[in-house]
């Protein structure tokens, strides 16, 4: 059986790609969503204005645990990923090494 090291190359360099995607998207959420009570309204005139404050506080800080997640299960996704990689590399040079190593041409010695 012969698998494409090179697909999962592709799917680890796309999972590092969409890592720094989520980074950026982290970095976001996290310092340029965030809305001054000021922008809801003068609270004196405005008694809503607090509470939406609020509720735009609050939906920030689970959007940004969303992304923390996303981020967390890509990168667990990338690092098996690439520990899967290297299984497969590292059995496929163990079997051509023990193609290689001459053990083949003793055992036809023996039988001579």
């Amino acid at each position: 059986m012969r698998v494409d090291l090179s697909a999962l190359d592709e799917v680890i360099r796309k999972l590092w790609a969409l890592l720094d995607d989520m980074d950026k998207a982290g970095t976001t959420s996290k310092y340029d969503t965030e809305i001054p009570m000021d922008a809801f309204g003068q609270s004196c005139y405005f008694t809503e204005a607090r509470d939406l404050h609020g509720a735009q506080g609050d939906m920030k800080t689970k959007i940004e645990g969303i992304i923390k997640q996303l981020h967390e299960l890509i990168d667990d996704f990338s690092t098996k990923t690439s520990k899967v990689r290297d299984k497969y590399n590292d059995k496929e040079h163990e079997i051509k090494r023990g193609v290689g190593d001459g053990s083949g041409g003793s055992k036809k010695n023996q039988l001579a």
